[in-house]
This record gives structure tokens, sequence and C-alpha cells, in this order.
């Protein structure tokens, strides 16, 4: 076994305990941030993703979001944090879960509202095809393509396609 991997030199994933698995973390100014551990690359898999994540006292862990294909799940192991889900607050604490089914439109996110940090799973899906929306910020996200948009920036199904020219490539006669 190597330490980026569960998978023994006969490509057999074995168990393994969490706290083996690197260390990652990632900031955004004051507001943003959390550390983690990708369990489930860990362990080989690719289909569905599952970390194990803490959040610091008065952090949040992204912007309020939501998928359209994937799903995404979150149980509480130690400590508690507010989940702002839409316009509600819930107070989770450890043994509470959550299911944010695919395209349910209305934005989540984490925030620690507490002195001490926060434990949980977050097991979700990896859809490489994924829609993410951001409410607050009007921000749509493409994975398959790596870009972002602006929700405002829509447009008619036939804009900028000019309908009465003839097909370009039309063969002469």
């Amino acid at each position: 076994m190597t330490s980026s991997t569960s998978i023994n030199a006969d490509g057999i994933s074995e168990p393994f305990a969490a706290e083996t698995v690197p260390l990652e973390a990632f900031s955004q100014g004051e507001r943003f941030g959390s550390s983690f551990r990708h369990l489930s690359s860990f362990g080989g898999g690719d289909h569905v993703g599952v970390a194990l994540e803490e959040l610091a006292p008065g952090k949040e862990t992204n912007p309020s979001h939501y998928h359209m294909l994937e799903e995404e799940h979150a149980y509480i192991l130690e400590g508690a944090l507010t989940l702002r889900l839409g316009a509600r607050a819930y107070v989770m604490k450890a043994g509470d879960y959550v299911c944010f089914p695919a395209g349910q439109k209305v934005g989540h996110s984490l925030f620690n509202h507490t002195s001490e940090p926060c434990r949980y799973l977050i097991i979700g899906e990896r859809n490489p095809n994924d829609v993410i929306v951001y409410p607050d910020s009007g921000r749509v996200s493409v994975r398959l393509t790596g870009e972002g948009y602006r929700m405002s920036a829509t447009m008619d199904y036939w804009e900028g396609i000019d309908t009465t020219a003839s097909p370009a490539g039309r063969p002469q006669e």
C-alpha cells in the first residue's frame, strides 16, 4: 500500500484508517474554508465521492449552491453547524443527516456558528456532466466544460441564428 492510496501491489483496495488519508485544506478570504480527507479517492473509488471534512469555527464551506445532476448527503459526526437551505437555517449536531437531491432548486451551504470545529461526512456522486447553480451570485458552473456562466446571460434558442437563409454547405444544383 502506498501513502496516496489504499490500493495494494495486486491492485486491490484495502481497508484503511481515515486519519491516514492526506489532509487537504482550502480557504478563500475570511469567510470560506475547510479541511478534508478524500476517503473515496484514497480507497480507489471514482463514482461516489466521500470526504471527511472539518469546518473551523466561523467558516463556511462554500457559496450556497445546488446540483442539477448530482445528489449530495451530509452526516454530522462531531460538533454542530448551521445548514443554510434556501431562505431557511437549521442547526445540525452530531447524529443529524441531510440529503440534497439532484435538481432540488434550493441552494445549500454549511456554516460553523460555534466555537468548536465540526466534523462531518459529505457523500455525493461524481457526475462529469453536472451543472451547479449558485443562487446568490447568479453563477452557473458546467463541469463538463470547466466554465462558468451568469444566469442573467440566458438567450432564446433561436437568438443569433439567421432563420431566413439557406443552410450553409447546401449542394449546388
